[in-house]
């Protein structure tokens, strides 16, 4: 009996610490906080916000309403978005671990070092321990100041996510006179070739799709362009034996409208509709994501999304391992597997003194064996310094925990107090 006790009060213990292995919702946290109003808005506009939910272990800096107004003002939205990159700290600092950092300076690596779009150092922030309390921040570019310094916490989700006020933004060297690209500026077919998608850039173009996105760019455009390598793979269709019609909606199913990057993908939960979709048919798609990877499903194919060629707002395109196949258009391949025969009336085989066993009726083949389950996707982070790039959490909560976990524990304390009662 009290082996029983003490199995149940430590499984209680582990459904507590259960609570703490969550996700976050990092607008949903901010709207309790009308100082960082406009910083939520721009995290939102940019997308950055799907970014941020998708990653554990990781602290974002800050601006009040008056500081984002003033970094905001002249600047297009995709030169904010990679300043406000530079403000999501690939770590977990809180004020106690600030003033701890180990020999009083450390770099830190931010959300802009993983676009492909810092050259050296830029994507790192200098982290310093002052002198009289004070903490400073500023690029990791040499020559750099520490131009910017903590003011306050303003929420912790413990090991998850930290909030952190600082004064003024983080400038790195050059990111706030990067040229906005603009609609017409945008070579669609110059960036697909560039980026080995040359057979996928032939067809937009003779086809005449290439007008429908360049018309789409300036309100937002994702293109999932296959690779050529993609055409030669086994089992893509013959595209000449489609119509004129058939090939532009399928082309068309290869881009969605509005600005969908990979951080927003990756927290996507419903179906995409595409450029493709009408009242004819759902040309949609589903994401499923495992870590970092993500994979695009049709229904009658998958894909994996490969490379991002440009992610640039409102622009973005990827390339992918597969032609990406609607069951629209191909619903029918690839073929089902050949029935078995029926049985009917078979002549009996002559035989010579025949047995019970013979006279029973012979058995059916044996059925095909059923499809292997599928693998449920990586468990989350157990450990403070583990990170997982498995979207876990919703924008219904600001934080939002493990249910997985939750369910195996809840499972385990009903078990336990089952055998004490029943003891």
């Amino acid at each position: 009996m009290a082996t029983l006790q003490t199995n149940l009060i430590f499984i209680l213990g582990l459904l507590a610490v259960a609570g703490t292995v969550s996700g976050h919702n990092i607008t949903e946290v901010l709207s309790g906080f009308p100082d960082y109003s406009q910083y939520s808005s721009f995290l939102t506009q940019t997308k950055l916000d799907d970014e941020i939910n998708s990653r554990q272990t990781i602290t974002v800096l800050v601006l009040n309403n008056a500081a984002m107004s003033a970094l905001a003002a002249k600047h297009p939205l995709s030169v904010i978005k990679n300043a406000l990159s530079l403000h999501v700290l690939l770590d977990y600092y809180d004020p106690t671990k600030l003033h701890q950092i180990s020999n009083g300076s450390t770099l830190s690596t931010t959300l802009y070092q993983t676009t492909g779009n810092a050259p050296g150092n830029l994507g790192f922030v200098n982290i310093t321990d002052l002198k009289g309390g004070k903490v400073g921040f500023g690029s990791a570019a040499p020559g750099s100041k520490l131009d910017s310094s903590f003011t306050k916490s303003v929420k912790q989700i413990p090991y998850n996510i930290s909030i952190l006020e600082i004064n003024a933004p983080i400038i790195a060297p050059g990111i706030l006179t990067a040229p906005a690209p603009s609609a017409s500026d945008v070579n669609i077919t110059a960036l697909l070739e560039k980026a080995g998608a040359k057979t996928f850039a032939k067809l937009i173009v003779s086809s005449g799709v290439i007008k429908t996105y360049q018309s789409a760019i300036e309100k937002g455009l994702t293109l999932f362009a296959p690779s050529d390598e993609a055409f030669k793979t086994p089992g893509t269709p013959d595209l000449t034996k489609l119509t004129n019609a058939e090939l532009v909606s399928l082309l068309l199913y290869h881009s969605v409208a509005g600005y969908t990057p990979k951080g927003t993908l990756k927290t996507t939960k419903a179906s995409i509709s595409t450029l493709a979709t009408n009242g004819a048919g759902k040309y949609d798609l589903s994401v499923t994501t495992a870590g970092d990877s993500i994979t695009l499903h049709t229904g009658v194919d998958s894909s994996r999304l490969a490379d991002t060629v440009v992610d640039s707002t409102p622009l973005v395109i990827f390339t992918v391992d597969n032609v990406l196949l609607p069951t629209e258009l191909f619903g029918k391949s690839p073929s089902p597997a050949p029935a078995l025969e029926p049985v009917s009336s078979p002549s009996p085989t002559p035989v010579v003194a025949p047995t019970p066993a013979s006279l029973s009726p012979s058995p059916l083949g044996a059925s095909p064996p059923a499809p292997p389950a599928e693998t449920p996707g990586d468990a989350p982070a157990d450990s403070p310094g583990d990170e997982s790039e498995n979207s876990t959490s919703r924008k219904s909560a600001g934080h939002v925990e493990a249910p997985a976990l939750l369910t195996i524990l809840v499972t385990l304390s009903t078990t336990v107090v089952s055998s004490i009662f029943l003891f």
